[in-house]
């Protein structure tokens, strides 16, 4: 996991310094791919549950699973990219979200926001906590700065299948939920807006955007408890 972790996190990397105005989603899209082959990985959401590509690249008011196509980048736009590998029989996935170019006040500290959300869910990641106190750190960061934190969608575990028990939600009360132990491999991914939660999902049956017409943002990593802490497996 660790090595499908890191793969995943070079790629995320290579794919975001692609990212330019003019440029369209679906060559993000391709280049992901070519980075696998390079590598001699799967690409983990191709063919999942029919979902059509490689990555997944959502703009603006889309929240996740933006299918790549003709759109174009524009300066100014939020770019989401979501992306995982399978290795050896075991799953890597992470998301990171890029201002293009000069972005406005409000778009920047949606990112730093929910990055920031992000870290204080994985420092909840310890031996003795609950699975929830994850979620209400998310929770207590996202709201606190006055953005919404997406509900319809959650974290998950993470190992020799791509989603695994238990789901993650990105908020709720704390102290509920199984007991985290070493051993326990999870993805955690916040996701948010600057208006509302609520969201609905595009014609083609994957997008998901705002229902307000607000700009998201999504971050993942995946990490293991181990007997020493928290290990993120998906930073470089």
């Amino acid at each position: 996991m660790e090595v499908a972790n890191r793969i995943v996190a070079e790629i995320l990397e290579g794919v975001k310094e692609r990212i330019k105005p003019g440029i369209e989603t679906r060559e993000l899209d391709e280049l992901a791919e070519e980075m696998c082959r390079q590598r001699r990985v799967k690409p983990a959401f191709k063919g999942y549950r029919g979902y059509p590509r490689s990555l997944c690249v959502s703009v603006n008011e889309e929240v996740v699973h933006g299918i790549p196509g003709p759109r174009c980048i524009k300066a100014g736009d939020v770019v989401s990219l979501d992306f995982g590998v399978k290795y050896e029989g075991f799953y890597g996935d992470a998301a990171i979200t890029v201002g293009v170019g000069e972005v406005g006040a409000k778009a920047q500290a949606l990112i730093a926001t929910t990055e920031e959300s992000l870290y204080a869910g994985i420092a909840q990641v310890k031996a003795g906590g609950r699975l929830s106190d994850i979620s209400h750190a998310v929770q207590t960061v996202v709201e606190g700065a006055g953005l919404g934190v997406i509900r319809e969608f959650v974290g998950h575990g993470i190992g020799r299948s791509l989603h695994e028990d238990p789901q993650i939600a990105n908020f709720g009360p704390p102290g509920r939920g199984p007991a985290l132990q070493a051993g326990m491999t999870f993805a955690i991914e916040p996701m948010t807006s600057l208006g509302s939660w609520k969201v609905r999902i595009l014609q083609d049956g994957w997008t998901a955007i705002t229902q307000d017409g607000s700009c998201a943002a999504h971050f993942e990593h995946s990490v293991a408890l181990t007997e020493n802490g928290v290990l993120i497996l998906s930073r470089l």
